[in-house]
């Protein structure tokens, strides 16, 4: 029977996996295939790399692509500074109502991002943020999920070595730069990668909150591809998203190992 158990596990694991991968060598073989015929699913018919060109000189994407650069890196810097120093306080401080105030934040996972959309953009135009890439990121910079996650990461780290760091002389930063932020390095790996991930392919909001090419996103100008006035080709949108998730699955395939085994370390305390 243990045999057999191991036999079901992994026919289901490839079964999971073909489905997850179904999508992507599905556009992979419409990106190659001559416009307009992709849905016709003439396997005869012969590759070709046209689409590709056709999409990287239709729009800017190089402009694009740095605007998405900046506005992850922008994010992702904003958020491993607030989480690190809530997560901090609230794993390695007593106060009152802390326990109160980390559930309010915890909140925040269960309210969906399109629910404050109008909030968000009466916020962001008082400020005169509309149209920059720090209006885009302003919102998701204090993230719940970050915070929750750093401060099991530094729950974890034996009290030993922050009394260590301040009998040493460390002040409270001290011991956050020396001690808590070293411990916690697979765990800041594994959330670049998320937010990294999650901005990256963030389309409504910066759909709403931009208005040129020159703050415009990768997934805005994709976008482009699938305006029903300009006819909706497979083909050409294919080649569109892969060219779109290419940076995002070289990453992933760098970082795989790492990705997994922080989480897997992050353990949940």
């Amino acid at each position: 029977m243990p045999d057999l158990d191991k036999v079901f596990d992994a026919v289901g694991a490839w079964v999971l996996a073909i489905v997850w991968i179904s999508p992507l060598l599905f556009a992979t073989w419409a990106a190659l295939q001559p416009s307009g015929t992709a849905l016709g699913m003439d396997f005869s018919s012969p590759l070709t790399f046209e689409n590709f060109v056709y999409v990287w000189n239709a729009v800017p994407w190089v402009g694009y692509f740095t605007n998405t650069v900046v506005l992850v890196t922008l994010i992702l810097a904003g958020q491993l500074v607030l989480c690190t120093l809530a997560g901090f306080a609230f794993a390695r401080f007593e106060f009152k109502g802390r326990d109160t105030v980390f559930i309010l934040v915890l909140l925040q996972l269960f309210i969906l991002p399109e629910v404050l959309i109008v909030e968000n953009y009466a916020i962001v135009s008082k400020l005169g943020l509309f149209d920059t890439a720090l209006g885009i990121g302003l919102p998701y910079m204090a993230s719940a999920f970050g915070i929750f996650l750093l401060r099991q990461a530094f729950k974890s780290v034996p009290i030993e070595l922050e009394e260590a760091a301040r009998i040493e002389g460390c002040s409270w930063m001290g011991v956050l730069w020396k001690v808590y932020v070293p411990a916690a390095k697979p765990v800041y790996l594994a959330y670049a990668l998320v937010s990294i991930a999650t901005h990256w392919n963030n389309f409504l909001w910066p759909l709403i909150v931009t208005n040129s090419p020159d703050t415009r996103p990768l997934t805005v100008g994709l976008s482009l591809f699938g305006a029903p006035e300009t006819g909706v080709d497979i083909s050409v949108i294919s080649a569109a998203t892969l060219t779109t998730i290419l940076p995002l699955l070289i990453a992933f395939m760098i970082f795989q190992r790492q990705f997994i085994q922080a989480f897997l370390r992050a353990g949940i305390r």
